[in-house]
């Protein structure tokens, strides 16, 4: 049996038709945040309501808690120093592990308001951090603490780690979810998920252009919408295509939007990302366990042959 769904022959293109997708791990109550560390070849992501951080050992196979007690972490990224960044629900931040060890606060409000819950983070070339902030870890004790918002809506905001300014990039969201830059970081891609909050709010992705200065965005409007559940994370490969996830499948879309292909998954998908030597294998964060598989593409910054 085919652990592919191709809709479209350019999808035929991205697999590999023998590699079959990999059970690697269970135990969490719901896995967001992958990221890939290429200096450790390990893998880390969150285990939100058991307020952990996972790593998976690429060279052994091995599963073990890399930190606990972090303050309910969401999205993760890596800046250009190798840095951890993290979306924090406890403390309501973004924060980021130094290399003494230490994790620090970035950024935990604007105009003196408390941010919601940080759930996703990407960080631009020029070092600026972007990231979006749903109430998820607000709305209830599961995945942080019970509060009410301070900035009265869910916002994506740009932050300068240099200054520690932060802006509000993008206010016309109901519930922000994921986001990612295009490949020459001309757009950036934000999902929508307000339809847990607002009955009738279509699950999709819409496309924001980045201004001439590269710090502000202008709504270009919907570029795809969600076939099955609600899209969370999603990532890039190096041609622009969007992996995203869904309620039982990880959904791969071409640049114009258009549903090329589906990796059916056995439980519900929060979030995935491209690890791997090679950058070539997808990681799959899905409500309980880790999965992944190995495509015939690879993320942006890895060039083969």
């Amino acid at each position: 049996m085919s652990p592919y769904e191709i809709l479209d022959d350019r999808f035929a293109s991205l697999i590999i038709g023998h590699a079959r997708l990999e059970h690697l791990w269970s135990g969490a109550r719901w896995s967001e945040g992958p990221v890939y560390v290429p200096s450790a070849r390990h893998l880390i992501w969150s285990d939100i309501p058991n307020d952990r951080l996972l790593r998976f050992n690429e060279d052994n196979g091995e599963v073990s808690v890399f930190e606990a007690k972090v303050g309910f972490h969401n999205g993760h990224a890596l800046d250009h120093q190798g840095r951890l960044i993290a979306c924090e629900h406890g403390r309501r931040c973004i924060s980021r592990l130094d290399h003494d060890g230490r994790w620090r606060v970035l950024a935990d409000r604007i105009d003196g308001k408390r941010f919601n819950s940080p759930n996703d983070v990407v960080v631009k070339t020029d070092g600026s951090i972007w990231f979006t902030d749903p109430t998820y870890g607000i709305d209830s004790a599961y995945e942080g603490f019970h509060a009410a918002s301070e900035t009265g809506g869910s916002h994506v905001y740009r932050l300068d780690p240099a200054t520690g300014a932060v802006r509000a990039v993008a206010t016309d969201r109901i519930q922000p979810n994921g986001l990612a830059f295009s490949t020459d970081e001309k757009i950036l891609y934000v999902s929508e998920t307000g339809a847990t909050h607002l009955k009738g709010t279509a699950p999709a992705i819409h496309a924001y252009g980045l201004t001439d200065d590269g710090s502000s965005l202008r709504p270009m409007g919907q570029l795809l919408a969600c076939t099955s559940g609600l899209i969370d994370g999603f990532c890039l490969d190096w041609r622009g295509n969007i992996w995203t996830s869904s309620a039982d499948a990880v959904l791969c879309h071409s640049p114009d939007g258009l549903l090329i292909g589906r990796i059916p998954v056995p439980e519900l998908v929060g979030n995935l990302c491209f690890g791997g030597p090679a950058l070539n294998r997808l990681y799959i964060a899905a409500q309980t366990s880790l999965y992944a598989i190995y495509l015939n593409t690879h993320a942006a910054g890895f060039a083969w042959g």
